[in-house]
């Protein structure tokens, strides 16, 4: 191998090991620091209320999670017509009601659980 050969392979070592520091370090921040949050009351003042209720682990979802297992914006409760309907709003793992995993709206009654993620929320009046 030529020294030019051995000197790029050390170089592209070096940056991959940096990426690897850079990644740990980045990682290690979020455990510590955990999300951000959000002041609710300057917003509920400026914008309509809405009656949907998201569900994720982002700081701008109503129910915010703390729960590797769900996504940042993971579903969506909402009621229309008298009865409540749970979405999925395209999330890796799927949302379940009962043992079903729903593609689209579905309806849930009053004591129905849904599970987001590894949490499990129920519908109670």
């Amino acid at each position: 191998m030529s020294e030019l050969t051995i000197t790029l392979l050390r170089l592209g070592y070096l940056v991959l090991l940096w990426v690897f520091v850079l990644a740990a370090i980045s990682v290690l921040r979020r455990d510590l620091y955990g999300t951000r949050i959000v002041s609710r009351r300057l917003r509920r003042q400026q914008a309509p209320r809405v009656a949907a209720v998201l569900i994720g682990r982002a700081p701008s979802n109503t129910l915010v999670l703390d729960d590797d297992y769900s996504s940042s914006r993971h579903a969506r409760i909402y009621p229309e017509g008298g009865q409540w309907y749970v979405e999925d709003l395209g999330s890796t793992n799927g949302t379940f009601v009962g043992r079903t995993r729903i593609t689209g709206p579905t309806p849930v009654g009053i004591g129905s659980q849904v599970k987001v993620g590894q949490s499990t929320l129920e519908l109670q009046r």
